[in-house]
């Protein structure tokens, strides 16, 4: 998913980023039409390869996030849209069919950070701790080229002290094993110093030192948005498709929808534990019972159905439980 107010360049990154055109299609809306429009959620698939492996990936916009005079929780839509994913997946790995579940959850977020103020908006950080227990964020800071590398360096730290000050979860990369070599050690450690990601988007094909390669043609020379040396363009794309896929997918299990499922089944224990205490009470006092024509027939009835719901209530504290202690054994071992 990517994220941010309109005009950072999403668009643009994610055609570099995948080497496609995903918003050929789209009209770019006049002054009065923006002034109207809503937060909506676009959907794009695109197949990628990489060494071999064959990959589709879905990828979800955001546009008119941000855009408008009254930004107050324009956020919730995207957080609905989180929500739905998993909860279409809680639905299909509860049913019958379980081999062949399509997993559309939202397993990483590049939240836009806009380079021409000095920090984080409030926007911004509302945004980010709204969803940060719902989905893994990833802090970009958009149109890298519009700032000289001292200003880069000192946004990032700028950024990454307020991410801490305002208790703000983003995605946490896994700590090296000791026993790797040093040169994955240093760009681990790189990669770590890199949050948030400086990137300069560009579907553009330039010719630089006699090369052709994609990048931005200003007045004072050529900014290749491949080069580690102008922006972070490459680490980011190799994270998300080379390095950290899997992570990602895995955190989303392991810790985002697990949270969510442990949820929905404590909510639907209450409910269950609601309507038992309902109906034990209602049979107590004898009210609220139609006459029955048969004698017995209702009682025996109503005995089934709490004995029914009991057994129920047994299985889902049961299912609770082993959900939590997998949560507790997967937060011991981060």
């Amino acid at each position: 998913m990517v994220a941010g107010e309109s005009g950072l360049g999403k668009s643009t990154l994610v055609n570099s980023l995948f080497l496609t055109d995903l918003y050929k299609d789209r009209k770019l809306l006049n002054a009065e039409e923006r002034i109207t429009q809503t937060v909506e959620i676009t959907k794009h698939t695109v197949d990628i390869e990489e060494k071999g492996v064959k990959l589709k990936l879905t990828i979800v916009d955001t546009p008119g996030f941000g855009d408008a005079v009254n930004n107050t929780e324009c956020w919730k839509s995207v957080a609905d849209y989180i929500d739905q994913q998993f909860e279409q997946y809680f639905r299909d790995e509860s049913g019958l069919n379980r081999k062949n579940i399509q997993d559309n959850r939202v397993h990483c977020c590049l939240y836009f950070i806009s380079p021409f103020g000095h920090g984080l908006r409030p926007l911004d950080v509302e945004f980010m701790k709204a969803l940060h227990e719902k989905v893994n964020i990833v802090p970009v800071l958009a149109k890298a080229d519009t700032l000289t590398p001292g200003e880069v360096k000192k946004k990032k730290i700028k950024i990454r002290e307020e991410i801490e000050q305002y208790g703000i979860k983003i995605y946490q990369f896994p700590d090296c094993d000791s026993d790797e070599d040093e040169d994955f050690k240093q760009q681990d450690h790189e990669l770590k110093e890199s949050i948030p990601f400086a990137v300069i988007g560009s579907n553009t094909v330039v010719e630089a030192k006699g090369k052709r390669v994609r990048g931005r043609l200003y007045p004072w020379g050529i900014v290749e948005v491949e080069n580690p040396a102008h922006c972070d363009f490459v680490k980011l794309r190799n994270m998300l498709v080379r390095t950290h896929m899997q992570d990602l997918k895995d955190v989303t299990r392991e810790t985002h929808y697990e949270n969510y499922r442990a949820q929905c089944i404590q909510s639907m224990t209450r409910m269950v534990v609601k309507e038992r205490n309902r109906n034990k009470l209602t049979r107590e006092s004898g009210t609220d019972f139609p006459i029955p024509v048969v004698p017995g027939v209702a009682e025996t009835e109503t005995e089934k159905l709490i004995r029914e719901k009991d057994e129920e209530l047994r299985r889902m504290q049961e299912m609770l439980q082993r959900i939590q202690d997998h949560m507790i054994t997967q937060k011991d071992g981060y």
